[in-house]
């Protein structure tokens, strides 16, 4: 099974936006840790968004 490269895509994107990462330190994580750090990141916005 591989990982869609759009989703991939748009892993880096969120995690350079949010943590102005580079494209290679992202593609350097392994799925899983990229995975959690998306997730993570997703509950702070959301978080966020709420108490405004």
């Amino acid at each position: 099974m591989t990982y869609a490269a759009d989703r991939i895509e748009e892993e880096v994107a969120y995690l350079a936006y949010h943590f102005h990462w580079g494209m290679d330190d992202i593609l350097d994580l392994e799925h899983a840790d990229r995975r959690a750090y998306v997730a993570r990141t997703a509950t702070l916005v959301e978080r966020a968004e709420a108490g405004r």
